[in-house]
C-alpha cells in the first residue's frame, strides 16, 4: 500500500510499517515517503490513521521498522528525531492544569525553529487571546485543538502530524487552517501530515496514504 508521491527530494523515509488491532492487520507491512507539501492520510473509523502518524513521529515504534527523518535515524537517535517532528494527540488530558499560554511558551523553548510571529498571528486568527490564562481543562474541545494547532504550525518542525485538525472547529478557523495548508501545499520545505476523512479543500497534495475503509 504505497503511498502517491511526487518527484521531490524526501522529507522522511520509512520501511516496515503495521498496524494491528488484536490479532487482526488492520495495514502493513507498509514503506511511506513524505515530500515536502501535506499528505493526506484518510482511511475508514478505526483504520489506524492516529496509530500511523505516532509512527511517524516516532511516538511509537513499531518492531522491525525503519524511520529515517531529516537524516536521523528514530531507531539510533530517538530524542534527536523526536525534536524534528511535532505530534501531540488532540484527545490527551497530559496538559489539562497547564495554561494555553504556558503551553506555548513551553513550546517555543522545546522547538528551535519556532516561529513567533506566526504563533501570534493564529492566536489573533484562531480567536485564542482570551482564552491564553485559562488552564487546558477549562476550554472546549474545539479551542484545546486551537491551542495544539498552533503549536504544530508554529513549530518550524521538519514533520508535523495534524490529526482531524477540523473537528469540532468554527467555520472561520476552518478556514484560517484551510488557507495555512494551501500555503505550505504550495511553498512548504516541512512535511505536513494531516489524517482525516476527506482532502482539506483547496489543498494540493504532494501525496495520498488510503490505509482502507
Amino acid at each position: 500500500m504505497p503511498a502517491e508521491t511526487l518527484p521531490n527530494s524526501s522529507v522522511l523515509m520509512a520501511r516496515g510499517l503495521r498496524c494491528s488491532a488484536g490479532p487482526h492487520t488492520l495495514w502493513g507491512p507498509m514503506d511511506v515517503q513524505l515530500q515536502p507539501g501535506v499528505t493526506l492520510v484518510t482511511g475508514g473509523e478505526g483504520r489506524g490513521k492516529s496509530s500511523l502518524l505516532r509512527m511517524l513521529a516516532g511516538d511509537l515504534q513499531v518492531p522491525g521498522s525503519s524511520v529515517q527523518l531529516a537524516g536521523v535515524s528514530l531507531q539510533s537517535q530517538p530524542a534527536v528525531y523526536r525534536h524534528h517532528a511535532f505530534w501531540i494527540d488532540p484527545r490527551t488530558s497530559a496538559w489539562d492544569q497547564t495554561a494555553a499560554e504556558q503551553f506555548l511558551q513551553q513550546s517555543s523553548r522545546q522547538w528551535q525553529q519556532w516561529n513567533a510571529a506566526l504563533c501570534a498571528e493564529l492566536v489573533i486568527a484562531l480567536g485564542l487571546e482570551e482564552h491564553l490564562p485559562k488552564p487546558m481543562y477549562m476550554l472546549s474541545t474545539g479551542s484545546k485543538r486551537k491551542v495544539w494547532i498552533t503549536a504544530a504550525c508554529a513549530s518550524g518542525a521538519a514533520l508535523t502530524c495534524l490529526d482531524e485538525p477540523f473537528a469540532a472547529l468554527d467555520r472561520a478557523s476552518i478556514r484560517t487552517i484551510t488557507e495555512l495548508l494551501q500555503d505550505a501545499a504550495a511553498h512548504s520545505p516541512r512535511a505536513w501530515v494531516v489524517a482525516d476523512y476527506q482532502a482539506p479543500a483547496g489543498v494540493s497534495l504532494a501525496a495520498t496514504i488510503h490505509l482502507g475503509d
